[in-house]
């Protein structure tokens, strides 16, 4: 727990620019109390003291407005920012270093007892109000940008944006937080563009054979008169 507890400290130093100091982090950020209070309560998960890991793990929720299940595993560095509104289910699995805003949903699809939560590879990041439902893999450094849903697989070094999710971009060599989403593409406006450009192609086609049939209705029309006068 201490060594965790090291990593998450890290991590918040890492990854906010706006902590000042261990005091601070201790004593006002929510993400750091609620791993805290999901450390002790996996532990008494993991001991088979189920009920009392239930029970801290609901105290968290009441405290930090963090919902997560003592049955999660969650690795080292581990940093929720903000917070308020993330909900982890049991079956989840998330990497090393990796990052979630407030809202992220990391959940499933299904009633069964059977592994039905995502599984997080490392470095990988998600931004606020976003929603990853099914037992899936998320790879490693892939990033999930704000208010998408997530129901299918995600490559590694990949960026994923949209409902429902669509890679956005792939094989990003550079590992972060960073999730710059002025600089993400929009796949849905990329696809009107391009309606919007073949409608005007189409357009000009229309076009161009009105005017020739105008210019044969015209020669067919002179070749008439000539033949009456003539």
């Amino acid at each position: 727990m201490f060594t965790h507890l090291k990593g998450d400290l890290k991590a918040v130093f890492d990854r906010d620019p706006a902590v000042r100091s261990v005091f601070e982090i201790f004593f006002c950020y929510p993400g750091f109390h609620a791993m805290l209070f999901y450390r002790f309560a996996h532990r008494l998960w993991v001991n088979n003291m189920k009920f009392l890991g239930r029970f801290v793990s609901h105290v968290g929720r009441f405290m930090t407005g963090i919902e997560i299940h003592p049955g999660a595993q969650i690795g080292h560095g581990f940093f929720i920012d903000h917070g308020m509104g993330v909900v982890i289910g049991e079956t989840a699995e998330i990497g090393d270093n990796c990052t979630l805003y407030h809202g992220v949903t990391l959940g499933g699809t299904s009633w069964a007892k059977e592994k039905r939560h995502p599984t997080l590879g490392d470095n990988v990041v998600i931004g606020s109000g976003a929603k990853v439902l099914g037992p899936f893999t998320v790879g490693d450094n892939s990033k999930i940008g704000s208010n998408s849903v997530v129901v299918k697989e995600v490559p590694e070094s990949a960026t994923v944006v949209g409902i429902p999710g669509k890679i956005v971009i792939s094989g990003q060599k550079k590992a972060g937080v960073d999730l710059e989403h002025g600089d993400l593409p929009d796949p849905v406006a990329k696809a009107v563009t391009c309606m919007m450009e073949q409608i005007s192609r189409l357009e000009d086609k229309v076009e161009a054979l009105n005017q020739e049939q105008d210019e044969l209705r015209a020669e067919l029309s002179r070749r008439e008169a000539e033949e009456v006068v003539g």
